[in-house]
């Protein structure tokens, strides 16, 4: 069976264009360097889910607009990946059912306290519906069918999950990947892979570090994300790019195969 992706944001944690910044990149009118915080859609057998509910969840439901959402799989606690949970609302009051939300032990705990009102004994009106799922580093079938692949990999020391949906896997917030972790990896047709600019990072791939990641999965097709302003433009990133690896920009729709 087939589902879809879409890239509802390409961008690092500040997104693009950075507050106060004019830079060029910030500065620019390609819409393709408009990076809102780091999230996909994942659409398949009839139901949405996405990874990830940052700050920017809102206005990508919105621009993409989806009309249901049946979960969040969240891959670590960063605010740039949660900060939009509590705008899942509309979603319980049109569909009439709860949030399906997972999340590590430790996420969970994170969701909890930045959002203690949703998990209160008394429950104030109008506040999220949620029910809660643990992720472990184990696969696992959601309930449209869709087989999950948990990834865990090292975002500095905080372990972070990535996924893998089928041929395709998505991966954000990387410096470290173990080999054991890289063999759920391989025969991906389609890799999606964090990398933010060119220097060395404490926590993040960097341009040398994900061509040499994607290099070892050798996957057919290769998309970066997770982009900083500081990385360039998008059409001069492209240029330095192998001829099997493109930008990830928000908004782009890629196939997946289970």
């Amino acid at each position: 069976m087939k589902g879809q992706i879409t890239i509802l944001g390409s961008g690092t944690s500040q997104g693009v264009p950075v507050i106060a910044c004019e830079c060029e990149v910030c500065s620019s009118n390609d819409p393709r360097d408009i990076r809102t915080r780091s999230s996909i859609l994942v659409e398949f057998n009839g139901e949405n889910y996405v990874v990830d509910a940052g700050p920017d969840f809102r206005n990508q439901m919105l621009r993409e607009k989806v009309k249901s959402l049946k979960g969040v799989l969240f891959t670590h606690e960063h605010k740039d990946h949660v900060a939009g949970l509590d705008d899942v609302r509309p979603f319980n009051y049109r569909e009439g059912r709860d949030m399906e939300v997972y999340a590590g032990k430790r996420v969970q705990e994170a969701l909890k306290r930045e959002y203690h009102y949703i998990f209160a004994t008394e429950r104030y009106p109008g506040i999220p519906k949620i029910s809660l799922f643990e992720l472990k580093n184990e696969p696992f079938v959601l309930p449209n069918n869709l087989p999950v692949l948990p990834i865990e990999v090292l975002h500095y020391k905080l372990p972070v999950f990535g996924f893998r949906f089928g041929d395709l896997t998505y991966i954000t917030d990387a410096k470290t990947v173990s080999e054991e972790e890289r063999k759920k990896i391989y025969g991906s047709k389609i890799l999606i892979v964090n990398c933010l600019h060119h220097s060395p990072h404490i926590s993040h791939f960097n341009l040398d570090e994900a061509l040499q990641f994607i290099e070892d999965i050798s996957p057919e097709k290769a998309y970066l994300t997770h982009i900083s302003h500081l990385f360039g433009r998008h059409s001069a990133i492209l240029k330095e790019l192998p001829e099997n690896v493109e930008v990830a920009y928000d908004g782009l729709k890629l196939s997946f195969e289970v």
